[in-house]
């Protein structure tokens, strides 16, 4: 230093060999434990330590760049410090180039936030370092948005990615997102698209945080996009990126020493002109306060109202009203009350539940929230199913109509099967009020009344006996399911069939053999609980043999989540069919079902 101070020729090249010699043989945390912290006081302050390092990096030679580089990038305690010691090498050597913008973003998932803010601002620090930051966030987001990366790539590295999008976005500056603004409205709504096709929940809120926070850089002023998801730790952590922080600078600072005496020297007269103008607020307090007291309500007596109750509407108690609140009702606590006591007036008035239960499933299927109303998708959930368990065939037909009708959101699509299934359930179990066993009781006899006592002699002998046993192990009360018909059973075809003929005809917004892969996992999965909940039905080996030949025309499919369903319909197939209708009927499509799942594994 001394020497380039005096205006002398140096060179450093032998010590750049000797770093990155260190650097490619492992030996980085045992350098830079000692070599980092003194050149970062050292850069801190002299701008000759600064070019030092510029050139001590810039001679290291191209096949040990990578380990130099990354070994900073990793050990550097920030942006500043970083940009002091690199300087520019990311613009004149290609090298570093390809490390810092490629592989420690694109390649690697394995490194800290910490390391992505220090290598991104590091981008952003320097004006010919900025073309670098917009490149990186470009290929970032075709990364994003590419649909294979979203399914093949590991749920690590697209959370890695996503948090490389956000740092890149908190350091964009107004111009720059004006530059680029029609690529990140491109970008977002392919990306979009594509992590809410994904069947795995973690990869659709990973879509939406990210989305949000593109839309809010680049619709500052319009309308913004808006999901509903768990607002966990990791939700907020990505969000807290998108915030910049502090700004560093790369040029040097002046000494601490200097900052501090102006500091101290300014300080009296700050507070000399604070105090100058705080006299004038205690005058102000003063004249509030007996404006206060000249105004008081303390003498008012406030009215009891601690047994007042809150006003609520009246619920319906007939059918065909419920109707008429729900199409036409401006009422919304009306409306509200009806919505709560749907489900119980559907299950006490079965017969006139019956006279308009398609017209009601209608209503349900097409219900949307008025006012906010806790619980209100379960509510309506619940509600149907009472419908659809009270007159299950024509229901059961309408609804299965409508999965593959036009003008339905998935959401519709997705709230029919789960209607389906739960209403299966129910006719397939009927609720068992049990009896429970008594367990020891003490010992407690009553007389019987009158006359009546000497017929019952028995029972009262039987209690007289138990009160007196003593029994070291009761066990847990057990419960007597009361026994009653299957009523799935003449109703399963009605489920089943309508939802297993059209799955291959495409609709104009409708393809589950196309995009629309979510749907058809949840469709499996669905007729796979259909045919269990079918076992011991007369019609329950022609759904066994549909089902298989379902599967046969899906078992390539790429999706994992309809795969696991298409395994989940062969094990329903193999529990609920018969053994000998297996062997006699499908033996042909089990065998296929057997190499393929011989192949799967």
């Amino acid at each position: 230093s001394c020497f380039m101070a005096g205006g002398s020729d140096c060179s450093i090249s032998f010590l750049s060999h000797i770093l990155g010699k260190v650097c490619v043989h492992g030996r980085q945390k045992e350098l830079l434990s000692v070599l980092l912290p003194r050149l970062t006081d050292l850069t801190k302050a002299d701008c000759i330590w600064q070019r030092i390092c510029w050139q001590l990096f810039e001679g290291v030679p191209d096949r040990c760049m990578e380990a130099v580089v990354l070994a900073f990038v990793q050990q550097a305690p920030g942006a500043d410090v970083l940009s002091r010691l690199l300087g520019n090498l990311v613009v004149k050597n290609k090298k570093a180039q390809f490390v810092v913008t490629q592989k420690v973003l694109l390649l690697q998932y394995g490194h800290t936030t910490m390391v992505q803010q220090t290598l991104l601002g590091h981008l952003a620090l320097d004006s010919l370092r900025r073309p670098l930051l917009l490149k990186v966030l470009q290929e970032l987001l075709e990364t994003w948005s590419s649909s294979s990366a979203v399914k093949h790539s590991p749920a690590e590295q697209q959370l890695y990615i996503s948090k490389a999008i956000l740092i890149c976005l908190s350091h964009l500056k107004e111009p720059e997102i004006e530059s680029c603004r029609q690529e990140l409205l491109s970008s977002l709504m392919e990306g979009v698209k594509c992590h809410l096709d994904s069947s795995l929940p973690q990869t659709r809120r990973l879509g939406m945080i990210v989305a949000e926070s593109i839309s809010s850089k680049i619709n500052t002023d319009g309308p913004v996009l808006k999901f509903q998801y768990e607002e966990d730790d990791e939700a907020r952590e990505l969000k807290s990126l998108l915030v910049q922080p502090p700004p560093c600078s790369a040029v040097p600072s002046p000494p601490d020493d200097d900052r501090n005496e102006e500091a101290d020297a300014a300080s009296p007269l700050e507070l000399e002109s604070n105090q100058k103008s705080h006299p004038a607020a205690p005058t102000m307090a003063e004249e509030k306060e007996v404006e206060t007291e000249l105004d008081s309500d303390d003498d008012l007596i406030p009215y009891d109202m601690s047994e007042d109750k809150e006003l609520k509407a009246k619920a319906p108690v007939y059918i065909r009203e419920c109707i008429e609140v729900l199409t036409s009702s401006d009422d919304v606590d009306k409306w509200e009350a009806t919505v709560k006591a749907l489900e119980t007036l559907v299950r006490k008035n079965p017969a006139t539940t019956r006279e308009v239960s398609v017209e009601l499933a209608k209503i349900l299927l097409h219900l949307e929230e008025k006012t906010c109303i806790e619980d209100f998708v379960e509510l309506r959930q619940r509600a149907q199913v009472a419908v659809l368990t009270t007159d299950p065939i024509p229901v059961a037909e309408y609804l299965t109509s409508q999965f593959y009708s036009l003008n339905y959101s998935l959401c519709q699509r997705t709230d029919i099967l789960n209607v389906l299934v739960l209403a299966a359930q129910e006719l397939a179990y009927p609720k068992s009020h049990g009896k429970t066993k008594p367990s020891a009781p003490k010992p407690c006899i009553q007389p019987l009344p009158g006359s009546d006592s000497s017929k019952d002699w028995r029972r009262i002998v039987d209690e007289r006996i138990r009160s007196k046993t003593r029994r070291f192990a009761m066990g847990r009360p057990q419960v007597e399911p009361v026994s009653g018909p299957n009523e799935f059973n003449p109703v399963a075809g009605h489920f089943f069939f309508p939802l297993i003929q059209r799955f291959d005809r495409p609709l104009t917004t409708f393809d589950l053999l196309g995009e629309d892969h979510f749907v058809l996992g949840r469709l499996v999965h669905t007729l796979a609980v259909l045919l269990y909940l079918a076992v011991n039905t007369v019609a329950v080996t022609t759904m066994g043999k549909a089902l298989l030949e379902f599967v046969w025309a899906l078992r390539f499919h790429t999706d994992p989540y309809v795969r696991q369903g298409l395994l989940s319909c062969i094990s329903s197939v193999l529990l609920s069919v018969p053994a000998e209708r297996l062997l006699e009927d499908m033996a042909e499509e089990l065998l296929e079902a057997q190499s393929w799942l011989g192949g799967e594994m």
